[in-house]
């Protein structure tokens, strides 16, 4: 084997060696975005997660500031109606 196709062996070996961790990167970056994917979609369901259970909390402040304001007028008018028969 001569000199030259020593090197050239040398360089293909290296070569290869390259490829193989270059392609070994590209399938890491591959997983990470992955990754990053699938983080942002389950980010995103807990945010609508979140978003109905606020609007449901919502609701049910609604609801009792509703009820407070019908149990204070219903007071309100068995005072009235107190003062009034007096």
């Amino acid at each position: 084997m001569t000199e030259q196709e020593k090197i050239n062996a040398e360089v293909q070996m290296k070569l290869a060696l390259q490829d193989a961790k270059f392609e070994s990167f590209i399938k890491e970056m591959k997983d990470f975005k992955t990754e990053m994917r699938d983080r942002d979609n389950q980010r995103a369901e807990d945010m609508r997660e979140i978003r109905a259970s606020i609007s449901d909390m919502g609701k049910h402040v609604r609801n009792l500031s509703i009820t407070a304001m019908a149990a204070i007028g219903a007071m309100v008018v068995t005072v009235i109606i107190s003062l009034l028969r007096n």
